[in-house]
């Protein structure tokens, strides 16, 4: 499918607010009595490592005392005043209809305006299913190219609600007009290097974050089944080749990783005691058009064409650094997939009548690629040499290599990844050069740049 058909469409405007209450939020506030820290003690990184590292480290400390750091700290986020009132509303139920009978399902996507929550709501929504989108459109990178995906999933009908995932009032505003049959929960703080600079957004995102759509899908009469997005980061040190789900995920390598493990064990005592279907997964380094900027291949490419160097990383001992590369619409494939597979939860109203299903899959490509050979083919579609800066990996959390073990995955969701890197980085170079160069067009054509297309 072309998403740079001409003109990006126009950003829908916001609405006014309403601030009704309803019987449903107040069951969505419960989490705030006694059961809550029974379920935070239940789970072993979210209260002992997590906040104890954020809240007590003479790091943090020392870091609130510099203006300058505490501006980094603290992300700005769209408002979520903006919501509410009959227009909004009409908006929410007209996107969650769905169209696709009498299989289809209604999701809410968190991260909508992400990298994968737009091709994932894109796909859900070409095939008849019901999207509402949800995001907060933080500054974490440029929030422009966040506007820009919303105007594309605008124009293929997915409204997209402009709040935090932390919004207890939004959440059960938005469980009370849709009976949701799904959640794709897809809204996270990205980066694994990030983390040492703002370590309170990564808590507040991936731990209380997921709390909170937890508990909206736990205290609807429906409760919905979710489907979340983990890491391949949670096998940290992990030596064992390829990763498997099997194997352990207790040593994490950055605080990243640790909320992702962190999630992991709190989603599965919501499945315990609520009976909410869950199914995590550990996305492989995910890259292609729409992709984020401060990934790897995305600022090679930005660099390679201005002419800057770029810096490579290598083992202490002189080892190459590997990643499991995965293009886009591989994971979105594994994504429907994992929607559509997945069981109806056995709660109701937040009371479990039953056993639930709880999955954890790996999504990868399952074919590692260096990172030096990943720059070499970048160089041949940019037809650009890189000017490569060789140094040792910091301790910053990264981790040599990755590999992912798909077998789980093509046995129970039949996923099967089929874009190589070479194949998948043409069509990211394609992308951004049409969308970052000049009107005047100084690296393709206006016929190449009218062309460019991603089919996820």
């Amino acid at each position: 499918m072309s998403y740079m058909d001409g003109a990006v469409p126009s950003i829908p405007a916001k609405f006014k607010s309403e601030k009704s209450h309803h019987l449903h939020h107040h069951r969505l506030l419960r989490w705030h009595n006694s059961s809550f820290p029974k379920l935070l003690a239940l789970s072993f990184f979210a209260a002992a490592i997590l906040f104890a590292f954020f809240f007590i480290s003479p790091h943090s400390t020392a870091v609130s005392r510099s203006s300058s750091a505490t501006e980094r700290r603290s992300l700005r986020t769209s408002s979520s005043a903006g919501w509410g009132g009959p227009e909004w509303e009409k908006h929410v139920r007209s996107s969650a209809r769905i169209r696709r009978r009498p299989v289809g399902i209604s999701v809410l996507v968190t991260g909508a305006a992400g990298f994968v929550g737009t091709h994932a709501s894109s796909a859900l929504r070409r095939r008849g299913d019901g999207v509402v989108g949800l995001d907060n459109f933080n500054n974490y990178y440029d929030p422009t190219l966040k506007r820009a995906r919303q105007a594309l999933l605008s124009k293929s009908g997915v409204f997209l609600v402009e709040g935090d995932i932390n919004d207890a009032l939004l959440l059960s505003k938005l469980f009370d007009l849709v009976t949701f049959t799904h959640v794709l929960h897809l809204a996270a703080q990205a980066g694994v290097r990030y983390a040492m600079e703002n370590p309170g957004s990564y808590v507040h995102s991936n731990v209380a974050g997921l709390v909170s759509i937890l508990e909206a899908a736990r205290s609807a009469a429906n409760q919905p089944a979710v489907v979340w997005a983990s890491s391949s980061s949670v096998y940290g040190l992990n030596t064992q080749i390829p990763f498997s789900e099997s194997h352990r995920t207790d040593r994490p390598a950055s605080l990243y990783a640790a909320t992702k493990k962190a999630g992991e064990e709190i989603a599965h005592v919501y499945n315990h005691i609520y009976g909410l279907s869950i199914t995590g997964l550990r996305f492989f380094t995910v890259y292609g058009p729409w992709g984020r900027p401060d990934m790897a291949y995305f600022s090679f490419t930005r660099d390679i064409l201005a002419g800057k160097p770029i810096t490579i990383f290598e083992g202490s001992d002189g080892a190459t650094i590997a990643r499991d590369f995965t293009y886009i619409d591989d994971i979105v494939q594994g994504c429907l997939a994992s929607l559509d597979t997945a069981q109806k939860s056995t709660g109701s109203g937040g009371t479990k009548k039953g056993p639930a299903q709880f999955r954890i899959f790996n999504l990868g490509n399952t074919s590692p690629v260096p990172v030096v050979e990943l720059v070499s083919i970048l160089e041949r579609h940019l037809k650009m040499k890189a000017k490569r800066k060789v140094v040792k990996m910091p301790r910053n959390g990264d981790v040599q290599f990755t590999h992912a073990n798909i077998s789980l995955a093509k046995k129970d969701l039949g996923y099967h990844p089929k874009t190589n890197l070479q194949t998948g980085l043409k069509k990211f170079v394609k992308w951004y050069l049409a969308y970052y160069a000049p009107p005047s067009g100084s690296y393709l054509t206006k016929k190449d740049r009218g062309r460019s297309s991603s089919s996820s």
